[in-house]
């Protein structure tokens, strides 16, 4: 370690990273030194296998340092970490946000598992955060938790029934990000569009959202992590389509565009409800682009059905795929399915990815000649060239060096390699 600071180390979805935050804070208001703490992720096996081999790797190159592991994977299973001799202790998902545990790590340590049972935690207390370690965009917890049982998941194990932060915490902590020079904002949960119901009033994430940019007037842009259609309310969709605020790119849990095995996945929307929703986006709002996670050979999964997953992506014009090859998980229904070979899930996962390269290079393409405004996030001072996300989420090249955070206009030249290539308007 390069100073005694404890560090932390995450795995996995945004939400994570907010946490790990919270973790760094803790920590160092603790006075924890020497320590690694790894913040995991369950989402998939092989998630839970790179943070076990970057625990082992980490003990062989720090043979003195303290290594502390939470997080879902930590949650859902903790014995497979305290089996580990690598680690001191496991803390769970809502321990890990409590500073109490950092300041009794290494005096009351003689139980090296402290997991209670996240079902039974009816609230997510709101924490107020001055930044993060990369300066340029802040993500915030609105949500945490999961009412739903897809079949094929395991994270409502690791954390939890669904609960929300009331929306005054939300703001507030918006304002301080804001006030911190902070430009760009990610909403993000695990379930962001489930907020509300468990809060009086009922508010639901479109009713936030008004809130947060009524109440915030200088936050430039407000996003959302990924959402579910299905659950989208009124007022989120008016804000979506009117308020240029809201940046024109929704990333959208589908995981499939096969009815059948949309069913035996126990979502809550068919083929048709994606494919209305993103006619309907487009037509109030043209230049919105869409995300959306699928997954590729789950279990029962014809060729046929397959095909309707590759046809979702042009009948909803998805730009911006995240692929998994599907994995199964202990303790969910969909790892008692029929599997399918793992060649075969591979092979379809990359055929999606190749279809999904596809349309980004004809989004970027369309890009070439336009002016867009681009968040700062990193500097290549070798290069001369500053790095960030265009408001539709395209990652792009900027030539010259740029102050980190801020957002700068510039007209699209070219792009390479899945990147656009822009010069700054004076």
């Amino acid at each position: 370690m390069k100073n005694n600071k404890a560090k932390v180390v995450t795995f996995g979805c945004r939400l994570n990273i907010y946490e790990s935050e919270i973790i760094k804070e803790h920590a160092e208001n603790a006075r924890l030194t020497n320590a690694f703490i790894f913040n995991t992720c369950a989402v998939t096996a092989e998630a839970t296998r790179q943070a076990k081999q970057s625990i082992r790797r980490t003990r062989r190159n720090n043979p003195d340092a303290s290594i502390i592991v939470t997080g879902c994977a930590a949650q859902i299973d903790p014995q497979q970490f305290s089996n580990m001799a690598e680690v001191d202790q496991v803390f769970g998902n809502e321990e890990k946000l409590n500073v109490q545990s950092y300041e009794d790590f290494g005096v009351s340590t003689s139980e090296r598992v402290a997991v209670n049972d996240i079902m039974s935690i009816k609230k997510t207390a709101p924490h107020l955060i001055d930044g993060f370690e990369e300066r340029s965009r802040a993500f915030v917890q609105v949500q945490n938790g999961c009412d739903h049982r897809c079949t094929f998941c395991i994270i409502p194990y690791g954390r939890g029934n669904s609960r929300s932060v009331p929306a005054g915490e939300v703001v507030a902590q918006i304002q301080k990000l804001v006030d911190n020079g902070y430009k760009e904002v990610i909403i993000t949960g695990v379930d962001i569009t489930s907020y509300g119901p468990d809060l009086p009033g009922n508010p639901t994430l479109g009713t936030l959202c008004q809130q947060i940019l009524k109440r915030v007037p200088d936050l430039q842009r407000l996003r959302l992590s990924s959402i579910d259609s299905i659950e989208t309310d009124e007022a989120l969709f008016e804000i979506i389509t009117n308020d240029q605020r809201m940046m024109p790119h929704l990333h959208l849990s589908l995981q499939a565009g096969d009815n059948m095995i949309l069913k035996r996945m126990k979502r809550r929307h068919t083929r048709e409800d994606s494919i209305e929703f993103c006619n309907t986006v487009l037509k109030a709002r043209p230049d919105v682009v869409f995300g959306a996670d699928i997954i590729a050979g789950f279990p029962t999964e014809t060729e046929e059905m397959f095909e309707n997953s590759m046809r979702l992506v042009e009948d909803c014009n998805l730009t911006y795929l995240h692929v998994f090859p599907y994995s199964e998980r202990d303790g969910t229904p969909a790892a008692k399915m029929p599997q399918l070979e793992r060649s075969i899930r591979k092979e379809r996962a990359a055929r999606l990815r190749v279809l999904g390269e596809k349309k980004v290079n004809q989004v970027l393409k369309k890009t070439v000649g336009k002016i867009v405004s681009i968040l700062i996030e990193k500097n290549m001072k070798d290069e001369q060239i500053s790095i960030g996300h265009t408001e539709h989420f395209a990652p792009i090249k900027l030539i010259g060096i740029h102050a980190i955070g801020d957002i700068a206009k510039a007209r699209v030249t070219n792009f390479q390699g899945g990147i656009l290539i822009a010069e700054i308007i004076q």
